[in-house]
């Protein structure tokens, strides 16, 4: 398992986010490049982190391909082709997106999200994008959301038959899947279930809490691993069931200082209970 995050460095070079990657800690980063860099800029990074046995986890396509304004529902298909491709060219295990979202917001709850419509635009919009790029060492991959598929193994396994591409794999964040408090205390079967259905399509993994407050109705709030609830030792544990490069990303978290916290916290538990990262 690769531990890894974002890296709040100015590096102007591969060796220079090397050594920005190495000082905290990490054995897995995001990608260190946009889609537009040149060839041997994508090269000389990859190169680099091979060298340096540092995974490249993922390259994120964050937009709403099923947007009902076609500007911008085209712009994020272009995004999610491009990063797509870079994530092939540069070794990245996977790119990564929501499905999107029927909302005016980008990654928004709506009714229409669970709608057979919707679905079908899922399937036609994920093959078109890896149709596209036809990807030979990387893999497209739809996060897992509270408020639209995949928000299950069920619906994710849907849509992995639906879609019927061997370069679409799976993309845990399993945070997301804790949309009542019956799952809020028993994340570690919820963890052990995702990975009993789907270890063997998992490329990349997110690394992050949530608070359930005592406010009515129900209200969870994100906050930063080790000041939640979510089980981290079952979800550590179960991560060493998938390939031992799966890396586990810390994300949504304000500034280094607080990233180094959360770093701290998931490796006194991955100490505490025997796995390695």
């Amino acid at each position: 398992m690769r531990l890894g995050g974002p890296v709040f460095s100015d590096y102007q070079s591969p060796e220079d986010w090397v050594h920005a990657v190495q000082a905290l800690g990490y054995g897995a980063a995001y990608c260190p490049v946009d889609s537009t860099a040149d060839e041997d800029t994508i090269r000389a990074y990859a190169d680099a982190a091979a060298k340096a046995d540092i995974v490249i986890a993922e390259v994120g396509c964050w937009s709403n391909p099923l947007s009902a304004d076609e500007n911008i529902r085209q712009s994020a298909l272009e995004k999610c082709k491009q990063g797509l491709a870079l994530a092939d060219r540069i070794g990245a295990r996977c790119a990564v997106n929501i499905p999107g979202s029927c909302s005016d917001r980008w990654d928004g709850p709506h009714p229409s999200n669970y709608s057979d419509e919707t679905f079908d635009r899922i399937v036609e919009t994920t093959r078109e994008i890896i149709d596209a790029v036809r990807p030979t060492r990387s893999f497209y991959t739809l996060e897992t959301m509270p408020w639209m598929p995949p928000d299950s193994v069920t619906s994710y396994l849907d849509l992995l038959r639906a879609i019927d591409r061997p370069a679409l794999a799976v993309h845990l964040d399993p945070v997301n899947l804790v949309t009542s408090p019956r799952i809020y205390y028993n994340t570690s079967a919820l963890v052990r279930q995702f990975i009993d259905k789907l270890g063997p399509y998992i490329k990349s993994c997110h690394a992050k809490d949530l608070h359930l407050s005592g406010e009515w109705v129900v209200h969870m709030e994100e906050v930063r691993p080790g000041l939640g609830g979510f089980n981290y030792a079952a979800y550590l544990k179960a991560l060493t069931r998938l390939d031992p490069d799966i890396p586990l990303m810390l994300e949504h978290l304000p500034d280094a200082a607080t990233y180094d916290l959360a770093a701290a916290h998931v490796r006194d538990v991955a100490a505490r209970v025997g796995v390695t990262l």
